[in-house]
């Protein structure tokens, strides 16, 4: 179990480090909304950006690149996540699988239908996807502040219906939350997309086209109406799976190379030799084919993504002015990720468990399967995405705000609550 065991832990330590960094840009965010800085932090993240050639070029806002460029690197990550949890995670397997797709199915229906029951016929109610979603950066932070009495398997099981979340959300804005939709540029994405899946089938991978492919299909995907981050989930299941050689060859040569290394002569202090230079070479291609190019690709981005990408989305999301009237957008919000989240994923679970169509993890009881429902109404990072994309009056952005900020907080703290009480005092 330690080849599955140990890159988990090392995911969990590093999505609590990033959710520490989060918490500070979005404690920056609202202090700079209500402070004399309040206009200057609106106005500068509405300043243009060119980026391009002189005669190709997109003229943007700080915010539009913020939530469009940077979000679609966002979103690859998580479709890189996705693939590897449905290869060789916790979503490979059917039995493994059945009790996380309950309780994210549940968690995502039951908001929804909670939120159109407060909210109908009232204005924002447009923004009916906001609730479905799972923050699990702040969700695992929350779970570490519990230490070591949390079973592995429950924090398997939030990972993993969080992970099912983010595939709902991603089809809810896809399919609600995009533009009029120019097939042509779409049919042109699609192509170069498939070329690169028929080129992954071959086992081929060269960075470098993915490169220049992946900005040409962000490009058309932005001006096809279709929201540029389903690129980047798309893109991300192009990239290739299978490693070159084995770990047995990578032994066996690296084990050459290191000998070579040992016996060459060393005659220049701080210079290798070009015997050296070569097993260095040797060692350097080994490791390249060794390991796969989804997991190389997930290792090295998901710090930049963790560390960066997210917290300059909360600086230039999070900011609202606390003053303000809380509109009863605000409310059915917060109630929906709260309320509805935890009615849905506890109850789902339930039901999977009552009718023997799943298990309950190992050491696992249902009062920390509801403590972490209720974690499961911590929505902060695509709550925040889909409210951008839902609204575009200034009073309706600002109300879901808020209710995201009240929802989230009453999430984390009622979650984190129930599972101290709930969990094994060692």
């Amino acid at each position: 179990m330690d080849y599955i065991k140990k890159p988990f832990e090392q995911f969990f330590k590093q999505e609590i480090s990033g959710s520490i960094v989060l918490i500070f840009a979005t404690v920056a965010a609202l202090a700079l909304a209500n402070s004399p800085l309040a206009d200057f932090y609106t106005d500068f993240w509405q300043q243009k950006l060119k980026i391009g050639l002189p005669n190709f070029y997109l003229n943007e806002t700080l915010l539009h690149w913020i939530n469009d460029g940077l979000m679609a690197i966002f979103f690859f990550v998580i479709g890189l996540e996705i693939k590897r949890e449905m290869l060789v995670g916790e979503l490979n397997d059917i039995k493994k699988a059945t009790l996380p797709i309950f309780g994210a199915v549940g968690g995502m229906v039951i908001p929804v239908m909670l939120f159109f029951m407060l909210h109908s016929g009232k204005a924002g109610v447009e923004g009916w996807g906001i609730p479905m979603a799972t923050d699990i950066a702040f969700t695992l932070g929350i779970l570490q502040l519990l230490g070591k009495r949390v079973p592995i398997g429950l924090k398997i099981f939030l990972t993993a219906f969080a992970i099912v979340d983010d595939i709902g959300a991603v089809l809810v804005i896809a399919i609600f939350y995009s533009g009029t939709i120019q097939w042509s540029l779409m049919l042109i994405a699609l192509l170069l997309i498939g070329i690169l899946f028929t080129l992954s089938y071959f086992r081929f991978y060269s960075k470098y086209l993915f490169f220049i492919i992946a900005i040409v299909v962000w490009i058309l995907f932005l001006k096809s109406g279709i929201h540029p981050t389903i690129a980047g989930i798309m893109l991300a299941f192009t990239i290739p799976v299978k490693r070159k050689i084995d770990t047995f060859k990578f032994y066996k040569d690296s084990k050459e190379a290191i000998e070579e290394m040992k016996c060459a002569e060393d005659h220049i202090p701080d210079f290798l030799t070009k015997p050296q230079r070569g097993a260095i070479s040797t060692l350097d291609s080994l490791t390249d084919k060794t390991i796969s190019p989804l997991q190389r690709l997930e290792h090295k981005m998901h710090g930049w993504v963790t560390f960066l990408i997210m917290p300059i989305f909360a600086l230039a999301n999070a900011g609202v002015n606390l003053g303000g009237e809380i509109i009863d957008l605000s409310w059915n919000l917060s109630l929906s990720m709260v309320f509805g989240k935890f009615i849905g994923i506890a109850l789902f679970a339930y039901i999977a468990i009552k009718f023997k169509l799943a298990k309950m993890p190992e050491n696992v009881t249902m009062n920390q399967i509801i403590g972490v429902s209720f974690l499961g109404g911590l929505g902060f990072t695509m709550a925040l995405f889909i409210s951008g994309l839902a609204y575009t009056d200034t009073a309706l952005i600002d109300g879901a705000k808020t209710g995201i900020l009240m929802g989230s907080f009453a999430a984390g703290l009622i979650g984190y609550v129930i599972l101290k009480l709930s969990l094994p005092k060692r």
